[in-house]
C-alpha cells in the first residue's frame, strides 16, 4: 500500500495546476490565473511502490462559471524516459525529497492500473489516508480489458483525453467533469467498462460522474 505522508510540498500541486492547466486544450478558464480548490478525488496502488498515482478532482472558479477537471497525477523519485511533454512539474516532498509530478495519462504505470480498476483487479484507495479502500468509487467491466497498445498514443481533446489500446479498444478520460443524471446507464451505453466516482461541488453539494470509459 502507497504511504501519504502528512508533510509539506514545495510547490503545492494546486500551485503547479495553476500554471499547468491553462496549456491544456481541454481547460476553460477565465483570462487570469485558475482559482483552484481541491474537490476530490482517490489514488490507486503501485504494485512496485515507486510510483505515487493518484486521481485529483479540483474546481476553477476563475471563469464565468465554475469548472471541475479531472487530473491523474503519477508522482515519482526521478524523471520517467520520454516523457517530457508530460511533466507537470516538480516538487520537495518533505520526506521523499525532489518529486517529479506527471500528467499520469502518458505514464504507463498509471494507465496499467487504471485498466486493473476497471477490470476488478485494484482496488481504488482513499485520497488521504492510508491502507483504505474508497467505496465511493464504481467500475465496471464487460469481460477482459485490452491492454495498452505497444506505443503508447495519447489524443488530448476539447472534453477530455484518449488513450489507444490493444485490439483497437480506447480509453477516454473526461476532464471536464460534469454529473451523471441519476437515470444514465454506467457505463454508457456501447462501452465495455467505466469508472465513476463523486466529487464536491462549490456549494458543498455531493455530485458523481464518469471519470473514465472504455469503448471497444
Amino acid at each position: 500500500m502507497a504511504v501519504i505522508h502528512r508533510t509539506t510540498l514545495k510547490p503545492t500541486k494546486l500551485e503547479l495546476l495553476t500554471a499547468w492547466l491553462p496549456t491544456r486544450p481541454w481547460y476553460s478558464g477565465g483570462p487570469g490565473e485558475p482559482e483552484l480548490t481541491k474537490a476530490g478525488g482517490f489514488r490507486l496502488d503501485d504494485p512496485e511502490g515507486e510510483v505515487g498515482i493518484e486521481f485529483m478532482v479540483v474546481t476553477d472558479t476563475s471563469g464565468a462559471h465554475p469548472a471541475t477537471y479531472l487530473v491523474p497525477l503519477t508522482y515519482r523519485g526521478a524523471p520517467l524516459d520520454g516523457a517530457e511533454d508530460a511533466l507537470v512539474g516538480t516538487m520537495e516532498h518533505g520526506v521523499l525529497g525532489e518529486r517529479w509530478a506527471y500528467d499520469g495519462c502518458h505514464d504507463p504505470v498509471l494507465v496499467a492500473e487504471l485498466l486493473a480498476l476497471i477490470e476488478g483487479r485494484a482496488q481504488a484507495q482513499a485520497q488521504s489516508i492510508n491502507d483504505t479502500p474508497d467505496p465511493d468509487v464504481i467500475r465496471s467491466s464487460a469481460g477482459a480489458v485490452p491492454a495498452p497498445a505497444a506505443a503508447l498514443t495519447v489524443t488530448d481533446t476539447e472534453e477530455g483525453t484518449e488513450l489507444s489500446l490493444s485490439e483497437g479498444a480506447t480509453l477516454r478520460l473526461h476532464r471536464v467533469l460534469r454529473p451523471a443524471p441519476d437515470d444514465a446507464p454506467l457505463p454508457p451505453q456501447g462501452a465495455t467498462g467505466h469508472v465513476a466516482a463523486p466529487w464536491t461541488t462549490p456549494d458543498g453539494a455531493r455530485a458523481q460522474g464518469l471519470f473514465a470509459v472504455l469503448h471497444p
